[in-house]
């Protein structure tokens, strides 16, 4: 029984390893002018540097001079799967853009397109058909004082949103109050995907569980980190607080680490109570991993409507986290039950863990 265990401990983590990274994201803010139309696109650099090679000396590396010198083809690229549809029909972009990299890894690319007398405009993506199946973008059209007009999440199934500028045509209140329940629907089911897909969140919280009998300890273990996760995540979200993804993502490996030497070395000797704390500072740097999804898709840049994408997609992550937790918690504490399996569970569980936290922080370190 007890090489069965390991051995299902084992595969988990081998899948946990090869499926550590979540679908690509990437947002698309359409500004309607008068006379133009400003697009300011942002995808993740290493979702665009699949199609427009940026590291042409093979270092690993990508030095400012790489991307500098790849501006061109990255506009290029854009420019051909990006279609901005005026009165229905496809509007040529001028010449005039700016592409920047920021901190978190993102290019950000802003386009203008002539426009003029128009009574309806739209955006198709067609460059979702070249990324990865479940890559989404989210695409909000406003117009020139920044009131939001239409907004999408778009994927292959479907890739156009389209709004009619005459006001008088659909209520105001019906609109928005249409673009807000399909906002707080698209980002809830993100943040469900997201903790779904975010193993190594996941195995944190296993690390932090697994030492649990009961159910009060485990309540106030989730409690904790829901918490703290939801703090950091605001702030991160609404730009109170800002922190590169380069330091974020391998921090969040290294609690992955400590908590399990914790569960080797400390044992029994650990109360809830200092589990708790733990839980809750840890919680604070995975809250910023968390916001990593809404920076990816440029959602912490808008300026209005940020607080439903926000709250939505918090929501989304505690449903899964609770979902997952109300499976794998009976699970444990039934394995605890049995004193043979219960004598290898953490242990066994602990050094998995490290192993994972430790190719992670690897992966995100010297081998990023």
């Amino acid at each position: 029984m007890t090489r069965k265990l390991i051995g299902i401990l084992f595969l988990l983590a081998q899948w946990q390893l090869a499926m550590a990274h979540p679908p690509g994201l990437s947002s698309a803010d359409l500004i309607v002018k008068p006379d133009l139309i400003d697009v300011n696109i942002t995808f993740a650099t290493q979702d665009i540097e699949a199609f427009v090679p940026m590291d042409k000396d093979q270092d690993a590396e990508v030095s400012d001079a790489e991307m500098d010198a790849a501006v061109q083809q990255i506009v290029h690229f854009v420019v051909a799967e990006l279609v901005v549809l005026g009165d229905g029909k496809p509007i040529k972009a001028k010449t005039s853009h700016l592409v920047k990299f920021d901190k978190q890894n993102n290019v950000k690319i802003d386009l203008n397109y002539p426009a003029a007398s128009l009574t309806a405009v739209g955006f198709q993506s067609k460059i979702l058909e070249k990324f990865p199946e479940d890559h989404k973008q989210y695409v909000t059209i406003k117009d020139s004082n920044g009131k939001e007009l239409a907004k999408k999440m778009l994927n292959r199934q479907g890739n156009t949103l389209e709004v009619n500028l005459n006001t008088s045509a659909t209520p105001e209140s019906a609109a928005a109050e249409s673009h807000s329940s399909s906002t707080f629907t698209d980002f809830l089911k993100l943040g469900i995907e997201h903790i779904l897909t975010g193993y190594d969140h996941l195995l944190f919280l296993f690390s932090l569980l697994v030492v649990t009998r009961s159910f009060w300890p485990a309540i106030k273990i989730i409690t904790f980190f829901t918490i703290a996760h939801s703090i950091t995540l605001a702030l991160a979200g609404l730009n109170i607080v800002d922190i590169p993804s380069n330091i974020v993502e391998p921090l969040i490996a290294a609690t992955i680490v400590y908590v399990g030497l914790e569960n080797i070395i400390r044992k029994d000797k650990v109360t809830t109570l200092q589990r708790c704390i733990l839980t809750f500072v840890f919680g604070l740097i995975h809250g910023f991993g968390f916001a990593g999804v809404l920076r990816e898709m440029g959602i912490s840049s808008i300026e209005t409507g940020i607080l439903v994408p926000l709250f939505s997609f918090n929501l989304g992550v505690e449903t899964g986290q609770i979902a997952v937790a109300s499976i794998v918690l009976p699970l444990i504490w039934w394995l605890h039950k049995n004193e043979k399996i219960s004598r290898y569970l953490v242990p066994v569980g602990s050094v998995l863990t490290i192993l994972a936290g430790g190719y992670w922080l690897l992966e995100r370190t010297v081998l990023g």
